[in-house]
């Protein structure tokens, strides 16, 4: 994406992949000045240490405590975090309606902080945190009450996928983890119990539909995976890292063509 943006600009500049171990991430986040390195992002399972170890935060990356994007200005690093506002965009863009309703946001990760995140913007009512392990999704609920306004933000194990009584008046159920992408099945969740205009969104992507949204598909539910997200965070991002914005549409087409997709 940001290398057909770069050549849509006729920009000398080039978006490379590196691999980093969790041991040698203080040592990468260092050599980004040394090396001149514009700005990188940090995905997963990065970004919340990544938020440790940069002093000078956006609002966003401090209420997240996570952050996807290291800006190198002139010498001195500046975190943020435009997942959030990447997912919010989509939601929006999707006719997502979830305000004064319920939405359920599964996984207590960096995703699943900004997926809350986001829904409090969408004007949710209720966010349900259901995490595999209760206490991280009570640290994130923690974080993200400072920002949550009249929103209520409640914590729950993964039987809240199966609460019928739960479900059953839920505007949006959103997928923050990678279950789906590193597994064939996803967690047990009672896709009929939900109503029939509940949204499925899942943060992850893939050329054919996730494990997550499969379901949903088959009941005839909306739908949609992480690609419009990751359009929009990248095109955040590469304001951020050149201070110019993409040509618009340029990321959007060259993602969906590697993906293979029209949409």
């Amino acid at each position: 994406m940001h290398n057909a943006a770069y050549a849509a600009l006729g920009m000398d500049r080039v978006y490379v992949a590196f691999h980093v171990t969790p041991d040698a991430i203080a040592v990468a986040i260092r050599s980004i000045a040394a090396l001149g390195i514009l700005g990188v992002n940090l995905t997963v399972p990065h970004k919340e240490a990544g938020a440790r170890m940069i002093s000078d935060l956006s609002d966003e990356g401090r209420i997240l405590g996570a952050i996807n994007c290291i800006v190198n200005r002139n010498g001195k690093l500046h975190g943020d975090n435009t997942d959030a506002r990447g997912l919010e965009r989509d939601l929006r863009d999707l006719g997502v309606k979830m305000r004064g309703g319920r939405a359920i946001v599964i996984g207590a990760g960096g995703a699943g902080a900004a997926a809350t995140l986001a829904c409090i913007r969408m004007g949710a009512r209720e966010i349900v945190i259901a995490n595999r392990t209760r206490s991280r999704a009570t640290a994130v609920a923690r974080r993200i009450r400072l920002a949550a306004g009249s929103a209520t933000i409640a914590v729950s194990g993964l039987d809240a996928l199966t609460d019928a009584s739960l479900l059953s008046y839920t505007a949006a159920i959103i997928n923050a983890t990678p279950m789906g992408l590193v597994t064939r099945s996803f967690a047990d969740l009672d896709y009929k119990a939900t109503p029939e205009t509940c949204f499925f969104y899942d943060t992850v992507y893939a050329a054919e539909p996730t494990a997550f949204v499969r379901p949903a598909i088959a009941l005839g539910r909306r739908y949609a995976d992480g690609a419009g997200m990751l359009i929009n965070q990248g095109e955040l991002a590469f304001r951020l890292f050149n201070g110019v914005a993409s040509p618009k549409g340029v990321m959007r087409r060259a993602l969906l063509e590697r993906l293979g997709r029209k949409s």
